[in-house]
Formats: C-alpha cells, structure tokens, sequence
C-alpha cells in the first residue's frame, strides 16, 4: 500500500515565481500559454523548494498552473505525473539522481549507488534518509555519457565519479557544501583524461 502524501490545503505563487511566470509566458503566442505548463511546473517544484526546503509539486500547484494557464486541472495532471523529473511528493533536502543506463553502468554506476546508500544513509531507489537530508532516485540517460558516470544532485551534474568521490560529494553536501558541479577529476568538458590530444598546436607558429 502506498505511503499517503499530506498535501498543502493551498499553493499561491509567491513574487519570485510571479516575475518567472511573467518571463515564461512571453516566449509563447495569445493562445499557445497552455505549451508553458512544463515550465510553471518547474516554477512551482522550485518554490516549494524554497519554502519548504523539499521540491516537489502539490496537487494544489498543478490546479495554480491549470488556473493561470486555463487549462483543465487533468491536463495538468497529467504532465506532472508523466516526467520523472516532477517530485509527486516531498522528498529530501538534496534529490540525488543515479543515471543506471548503458553508457554509466559500464563505467560504475553501481559504485556510485553503493556509494550514496552507505554515505546518505539511504536504503535503495525511491527512499529518503532519515534525517531527511537525502532522497535517491533512478533515472534514464541524463545525456552526460561523455563522461560517465554520473550523479545529479537537484540540477546539478556531477561526472566521472567512482565511489570514494561520491562519498566525498555527499559529505560535503551534508556539511552545507555545494561542490562545483562538472567533472570531479577535472576533465575539460569533454575532452581526454589528461587533457586533449588534438589541435594542441597549429603547424606554422
């Protein structure tokens, strides 16, 4: 049986999601606001995040989105519960989201999960901590192959990680850090381990 979420008898956009929704609605013709749902979605997720300290969107924000978009409250509905990246209920201060695919399973993911459940005190996918801090999800292809594996915590990407710099990520974050998101071993964007191989000089200078 699944765990009953307490939900906010109300949501109101507070001034900060009022000057984004202001932003967001200009990008879409009279007519076409209801494309905008996604995003008021992320406005309402990131709200909570800021009040309550747990990003997730109440029924009560999708009926505030449905309302300034007049759209049906189902529509609504209906998106939110589709993509994985909408938080249906509240979950810890910092969401730690594993890429399990292909591309970071071959290069460690697992080490990266082992990690998060003996650092963040997590038992597996879809828990949060105890002491609230964290919540562990699985999710698909974050498009950062490249350099896998992954870890994203909240909106930020973490790469190249095995298990001793996940553990550390997680510790740092627990002491109130935020480490500079990118490659933990300091890999320029895409380029080789050690630097890049190519076009490192031009012939004639």
């Amino acid at each position: 049986m699944s765990e009953e979420v307490v939900q906010p008898e109300s949501f109101a956009f507070d001034a900060e999601s009022e000057a984004q929704i202001e932003k967001i609605l200009k990008r879409y013709p009279p007519g076409k606001q209801a494309s905008a749902v996604i995003p008021l979605l992320y406005v309402v997720q990131r709200q909570m995040k800021r009040v309550t300290g747990s990003a997730w969107v109440p029924v009560k924000g999708m009926d505030a989105v449905a309302a300034r978009l007049g759209m049906a409250p189902m529509r609504v509905y209906e998106v939110g519960t589709f993509y994985f990246m909408f938080n249906m209920k509240p979950i810890g201060t910092y969401h730690l989201q594993i890429c399990g695919t292909t591309p970071c399973w071959l290069r460690g993911s697992d080490e990266v999960l082992r990690a998060c459940k003996d650092a963040a005190h997590v038992s597996g996918y879809g828990q949060t901590s105890e002491d609230g801090m964290f919540t562990l999800s699985e999710v698909e292809c974050m498009g950062a192959c490249v350099n896998a594996p992954m870890l994203c915590v909240d909106d930020d990407y973490y790469e190249d990680l095995d298990y001793e710099s996940t553990v550390k990520l997680i510790e740092a974050l627990r002491r109130g850090e935020r480490p500079k998101p990118g490659s933990v071993i300091g890999r320029q964007t895409s380029a080789p381990e050690g630097g890049p191989l190519t076009l490192t000089d031009v012939p004639g200078e």
